[in-house]
């Protein structure tokens, strides 16, 4: 078998500028993709209106709160929220190397899902750099649970999600969705699938000061009456949910600070039970091992990958 990787790291071509509200606050935000060099990573720039900003490494030791949504920081003063959607398109694109900057406390809740990202990125493109890829590769399982959800990650020659979920709503139930990640595959499978919610936690959510910007614009919601409220219905029949709760976990645990090789399964899962996952695993030395090809091409099976000092590449830990 053989997975589409990369030789080397990328960056985006050229700034590149997408507006919107935000979900929570239902103020408006601009963020900017900008171009960096090889091995910074994704970095998420919060910019104040006297000049001063905040700095987050896309990374597992920098999420803090993971209440409806993920969120980097621990101040609410400084951190910035709802990353997942972004984080979802640059981890399935193939992005590895930018600076956003944002102009508020959380990304642009667009659509709902990560098809705009997308489209902002394909206007500037991808260009290579000059420094190998590197990957963590699952090679023990390492499992979390809490009540009835659990997750794991197992090994698996490629990169690989299966996602279940369970509702007591007759509208969703019991779904699920498997299937290998690629480019081609996120953009068609699951990129569109929009968040969702309940007519009967509005109330509370504005209450408390959360989904001010949520709107039939950029969620589904479900009535009391367990039908979709949206006029033109779902985007993919039946199974939005779960695919949205796929794309949700890609954008999780693209806070590895690494793509992985390995399989991530979960059930009844979410933010919370992500990011316990990828922090048991990168808190297990022995249950991965950090790789690159072991030659620059365009594709390489997992056989073609050759082990590097882990100690050399571990963002999660900065």
């Amino acid at each position: 078998m053989h997975m589409t990787m990369l030789g080397f790291q990328t960056t985006i071509a050229s700034p590149v500028t997408i507006s919107g509200t935000g979900v929570h606050s239902g103020v408006p935000v601009s963020i900017t993709f900008n171009p960096a060099e090889a091995d910074s990573g994704i970095v998420f720039q919060r910019q104040f209106a006297d000049g001063t900003v905040s700095e987050y490494r896309a990374v597992s030791s920098q999420v803090g709160s993971t209440d409806l949504c993920t969120v980097l920081g621990f101040s609410p003063a400084t951190s910035i929220a709802t990353v997942e959607h972004v984080m979802a398109a640059l981890y399935a694109l193939g992005l590895d190397n930018t600076l956003i900057e944002v102009n508020g406390a959380e990304m642009p809740i667009m659509d709902g899902s990560s098809a705009p990202f997308i489209e902002a990125i394909d206007e500037v493109g991808l260009i290579p750099l000059a420094v190998k890829r590197r990957y963590i590769r699952i090679i023990k399982p390492v499992r979390v649970e809490a009540g009835a959800s659990w997750a794991e990650f197992s090994p698996y020659d490629g990169t690989r999600f299966e996602v279940e979920i369970d509702f007591d709503c007759p509208l969703i139930g019991r779904q699920s969705w498997k299937g290998d990640l690629s480019p081609a595959t996120f953009r068609s499978e699951l990129s569109r699938a929009r968040t969702f919610g309940f007519m009967r936690d509005v109330e509370r959510l504005w209450a408390a000061g959360l989904a001010l910007g949520s709107s039939l614009e950029n969620s589904v919601v479900i009535s009391d009456d367990n039908t979709v409220i949206n006029v033109e219905g779902l985007r993919y029949a039946k199974d939005e949910f779960v695919r949205h709760k796929t794309l949700d976990a890609v954008g999780d645990l693209a806070l590895a600070g690494a793509q992985f090789i390995g399989c991530y399964r979960s059930y009844r899962g979410g933010h919370k039970m992500n990011a316990h996952a990828l922090k048991a695993l990168l808190s297990d030395r022995s249950a991965y091992e950090v790789v690159e090809a072991a030659a620059p091409r365009s594709r390489a099976g997992q056989r073609e990958l050759i082990a590097v000092n882990a100690p050399e590449f571990a963002p999660w830990s900065l």
